[in-house]
């Protein structure tokens, strides 16, 4: 009589940590080669009507919103938290700058960009996945159709054009329900709240604000779309691929932020050498 031994279980890898720095370096790759195709195919031709109207209507219309919701709150919290601080040095007057300045630089891109994340770039991967578990994806391709063209071109351009937008918008709503709560609430004098406002805060401020939500914008759509059209089979694979879109997004934000911080700031002193920070 034989006996059988059970199969050995497969052995771990020997440097666990070396295989998984290859994979994200393998995952940036794919995700650099998508990017590129992405705006190649956005540059060189026009995404039809039919195809980006739709879009845009999700990606404006759909999230004014939580964009509204999100900047009008991002303005009072500001007012609140700031206001002690400054009051203990007797600069409460100043309120309006510190509001305003980080509104428009920061706050605003960023928070905005990081609630489209998570409403537009979970729904672009989720929409994407599911066209790709259902072979909806292969089928345009056997039809001669490129899928990037179809697909990712006019998300792309809808999130670049419009996010910046939004953006603008949340830094309005924010700046109008900071006010009103510093003048009201707080008892901030409105004259000064004003001139401090205009005394600190510059168009370069509101500039660099924008430019940050492009780069946020071309983020979230290359991301959502890349992992959607690279969605797992099934169910799972698809809720995957929305979590993956959204933190990778969420990521990919700060990332560039930090980036683009440290080029813009420079810049600023460089082109205004007199300038003197607040």
């Amino acid at each position: 009589m034989s006996l059988s031994l059970p199969a050995a279980a497969p052995s771990a890898p020997r440097w666990p940590l070396l295989g998984r720095v290859a994979d994200a370096v393998v995952e940036v790759g794919q995700l650099t080669q998508f990017a590129l195709r992405a705006a190649q195919v956005t540059l060189a031709s026009r995404p039809r009507r039919d195809l980006l109207w739709p879009v845009l209507y999700q990606v404006g219309v759909r999230s004014l919103p939580v964009i509204l919701v999100t900047g009008g709150f991002i303005g009072m919290v500001l007012a609140v938290q700031t206001y002690d601080q400054l009051r203990m040095m007797r600069m409460e007057t100043t309120l309006g700058s510190v509001i305003n300045i980080s509104l428009v630089k920061e706050l605003g891109p960023v928070l905005a960009a990081l609630m489209l994340a998570g409403r537009v770039g979970s729904a672009m991967a989720a929409e994407l996945g599911t066209m790709k578990v259902t072979e909806q994806i292969d089928a345009l391709d056997a039809l001669g159709a490129d899928p990037v063209r179809v697909l990712v071109a006019p998300r792309l351009l809808a999130c670049v054009v419009l996010i910046p937008a939004l953006t603008l918008m949340a830094d309005a709503i924010g700046i109008a329900s900071g006010y009103l709560f510093s003048t009201q609430a707080l008892g901030i004098d409105r004259y000064h709240y004003w001139q401090n406002s205009v005394d600190y805060v510059t168009a370069y401020d509101v500039a660099s604000g924008v430019l940050k939500s492009l780069f946020f914008g071309g983020a979230i759509a290359v991301i959502a779309c890349q992992r959607g059209m690279a969605s797992g089979a099934g169910a799972e694979g698809v809720g995957r691929a929305a979590t993956e879109a959204f933190v990778r997004s969420f990521i990919a934000i700060l990332l560039l932020d930090f980036l683009l911080g440290m080029v813009l700031s420079p810049l600023y002193y460089m082109l205004w050498p007199g300038a003197v920070s607040l």
